[in-house]
């Protein structure tokens, strides 16, 4: 699966705890960011350059850390550890597989390692790719430069893989309990728990059956599923569409208001361009007749019919 590098990614039945984020899958979380939560999840995690976590990282995979990052708490894996030149632990680390440290790691409370334990020289990668190159170059395998620069370049993409269930935190963004900004969009996925106000520069999509417990301000469009609770106020400069019976224990302001006629909001409703109520029926026929003009297989649905 890949995912673009502007969106906050939450996925499905990720719990938002006091002072944890329990999750499953890989977790990413983007250069410069300041994340205020400890992190659970059965996969791995990767932390970028300068990031700054306030609580204790478990994996049960690998853990990757880059350089001049500060880890607030301890760092539990079950797989291997990499952490870059600079890094900062505050706490202990413990893992089952092999460590591999950069120059001027400090971990305060010590270490546990099961496997093989390797310090790295100071010199960075990009070095002993360019000598790699000279070398290659002297002896003719040009060829072989080709196939090393596609690789490379690969790497440039907008697209990054990663597992099929996945937390990404973009470039820059702050992951507070009280407070949360992003500078691109949320995605909230099905049946999550989620705390704090996010003032989103984009837009934000809250799946069904989620809660979510603070304020949403976003600078485009917010879009509310089914049986969504938003414990908080809907502020956007766009559309903001509640799904059905969806509910707000707050206000909603908008440039326009779609709503469920099945949702409730229990504080005020202000719209620029006007309120339009949404029948579900309506759009559920809107789309058969569309999967029909398009020649699409509805034996599936006579089968049901039948049974």
């Amino acid at each position: 699966m890949t995912f673009d590098r502007k969106t906050l990614v939450i996925p499905d039945r990720t719990r938002f705890e006091e002072q944890i984020i329990s999750t499953k899958g890989d977790v990413v979380i983007g250069d410069r960011s300041l994340l205020q939560f400890s992190i659970n999840t059965d996969g791995r995690i990767f932390i970028g350059e300068h990031v700054i976590t306030g609580g204790n990282l478990e994996a049960s995979n690998d853990v990757r850390i880059d350089i001049f990052s500060n880890i607030g708490g301890d760092i539990q894996s079950g797989g291997n550890v990499y952490l870059g030149e600079k890094v900062k632990v505050k706490g202990k680390l413990s893992l089952k597989g092999d460590l591999d440290v950069g120059d001027s790691v400090e971990i305060e409370s010590g270490f546990e390692a099961k496997g093989w334990i390797n310090i790295r020289s100071p010199i960075p990668v990009v070095i002993y790719i360019f000598i790699y190159l000279l070398q290659l170059l002297k002896v003719g395998h040009s060829e072989e430069i080709e196939r090393i620069l596609e690789e490379l370049e690969q790497n440039d993409g907008k697209t990054i893989p990663i597992s099929e269930s996945f937390l990404f935190i973009p470039n820059n963004s702050i992951i507070g309990r009280s407070k949360s900004q992003v500078d691109y969009n949320l995605r909230i996925g099905k049946e999550c728990k989620v705390l704090g106000n996010y003032d989103i520069k984009g837009n934000i999509y809250v799946d069904d059956r989620s809660d979510v417990y603070g304020t949403l301000h976003a600078t485009e469009d917010v879009f509310c599923g089914k049986k969504v609770k938003v414990h908080g106020n809907i502020i956007s400069n766009g559309v903001v569409n509640i799904g059905e019976k969806t509910h707000v224990v707050g206000n909603v302001s908008a440039d326009k208001i779609l709503l469920s006629k099945t949702a409730t909001v229990q504080g005020t409703l202000l719209a620029k361009k006007g309120i339009s109520f949404i029948d579900s029926s309506k759009e559920d026929a809107a789309e058969k007749v569309k999967r029909f003009e398009n020649d699409a297989d509805v034996v599936d649905e006579v089968k049901e019919m039948l049974e």
